[in-house]
């Protein structure tokens, strides 16, 4: 029954006449799925679009980054006149047509197209002076020319919004900087909402997703060296750096999640549990999934007892209606997302009472779990879950690291243990030291890391209503 992140659940379209695919579709869900859409516009002003597109999709290839760079200021800084070409004409029917929003569009994708070129030729610092070429503008004076007041006012506009925020992110990787702010380390997620936005253009989707997997390969390669620099005799000198904040701590860490093997891994649970659902009901469903979820929370604690309570709140909740119908990939996903913002932010706004309680209680390892749980069990919701954690990170980046550091703490555990849980690592404990049971403990054993094959199993046949 799970799906790919990437891929279509069988059921949101192929049944759309079943009843459960009559449940209202979430935004992020169909996001990550559909291509994109484009909203309607003037045919004029689709048409000088169009223009600038094929023009820039050209020079790009052709013309020395620098130059693309001048020409792109010249259209759009400056509004060149539209005498000397096609794509400054554009420029000009775009202005005219007193239309910001479309000019916004434009001048989104428009970057991207030279984002991703540039990205493919490895011109990196092409893509970095694209972006600071919108700080280094000098906005003059009120001109007797109103389209050049209105094109000033727009790109001050943008350089002002969460596009250009947006854009700011693709320079990431490639800029070192000794006090970045604590959210940089997490600009894998940030992307996230980038491409799952089905209003953005293909351009900037494909370029988000394509950054935010290098990013991700890149802390599961930085992590895989520095666990096994560290295990070794490695002088401090070329110890790599521990791409976490968790400082030696990540060791421990890692031993602790890696050594539920075998019958009581969470990915073995979790293949477990999907086997047990396929001939159950909505509302059996359900019941099982609260089991599922808990079963390695410690059920001593009043915690537990109030977060069991909680959970079961919002589970009851779900789609009563349903609750007799056969079970069927859109509603796990669904449910998985429903529960996901329960954890999380149920308005991409504000933490969730759920996830400040859990948080508060100083072990963010047991929401990183039931996060973890979800997504073994409904891969598809990987992306919202991700868009979820993007938010969270957006409502705390204006507070220093020290004062939102249990937050902190939550997304270290979060991005190790996903990184762990990829599914093109595999890592293994290995004991070092023959001693007895009673006397074994995690420092007798060490990491190692391998690469994986990458094998996506194709979803069960699911019963029919």
């Amino acid at each position: 029954m799970s799906t790919t992140s990437d891929q279509q659940p069988q059921d949101l379209r192929s049944n759309a006449s079943e009843p459960e695919a009559q449940i209202a579709v979430d935004e992020v869900d169909v996001a990550a799925l559909e291509p994109s859409r484009t909203e309607w516009v003037e045919p004029s002003i689709h048409q000088a679009q169009e223009t600038l597109y094929r023009f820039l999709l050209e020079v790009v290839k052709q013309w020395p980054p620098e130059e693309v760079l001048l020409e792109f200021k010249r259209l759009f800084f400056y509004l060149g006149d539209a005498a000397t070409s096609g794509a400054a004409q554009a420029v000009h029917q775009l202005v005219i047509s007193n239309n910001q929003v479309a000019f916004k569009n434009t001048l989104k994708r428009a970057c991207y197209i030279l984002v991703n070129n540039w990205d493919a030729a490895r011109q990196y610092k092409s893509i970095q002076e694209l972006v600071r070429s919108f700080q280094e503008i000098a906005i003059a004076a009120p001109s007797i020319s109103p389209s050049a007041n209105r094109l000033k006012a727009w790109i001050e506009d943008f350089r002002n919004s969460q596009d250009y925020t947006d854009l700011k992110l693709f320079t990431a990787r490639y800029e070192e900087q000794p006090k970045e702010k604590w959210v940089s380390r997490y600009t894998s997620y940030l992307l996230v909402p980038q491409y799952v936005d089905t209003k953005n253009p293909i351009e900037q989707r494909e370029a988000a997703r394509a950054l935010s997997r290098q990013l991700k390969d890149r802390f599961k390669f930085d992590l895989a060296m520095y666990i096994a620099k560290s295990q070794s005799a490695t002088s401090a000198e070329k110890m790599p750096k521990n791409p976490t904040a968790l400082g030696d701590n990540v060791l421990m860490l890692i031993k602790a999640i890696v050594a539920r093997r075998g019958q009581y891994s969470y990915a073995n649970l979790a293949h477990i549990f999907i086997n047990q659902i396929q001939t159950l009901n909505y509302q059996q469903f359900k019941q099982s999934l609260q089991k599922y979820l808990i079963f390695s929370v410690d059920h001593h604690s009043q915690f537990a007892a109030e977060f069991e309570a909680r959970l079961v709140e919002k589970l009851e909740a779900l789609y009563p209606d349903y609750e007799q119908r056969a079970l069927s990939d859109a509603l796990v996903l669904r449910t998985c997302n429903r529960l996901i913002e329960a954890l999380t932010t149920e308005n991409r706004k504000d933490p969730s009472p759920l996830f400040v309680l859990l948080l508060a209680q100083g072990n963010p390892m047991t929401l990183v779990i039931v996060l973890l749980k979800l997504v073994l069990i409904c891969n598809a919701s990987r992306s919202h879950l991700e868009a979820q954690i993007a938010a969270l990170i957006r409502y705390y980046e204006q507070l220093p690291e020290q004062e939102c550091h249990w937050v902190v703490n939550f997304l270290e555990f979060f991005n190790v243990t996903f990184a762990i849980h990829a599914e093109n690592v595999q890592y293994n404990l290995v004991k070092m030291q023959e001693t007895p049971p009673t006397q074994t403990t995690l420092d007798h054993y060490r990491i190692f890391s391998q690469m994986k094959p990458i094998i996506r199993p194709q979803p069960p046949e699911v019963s029919q209503s």
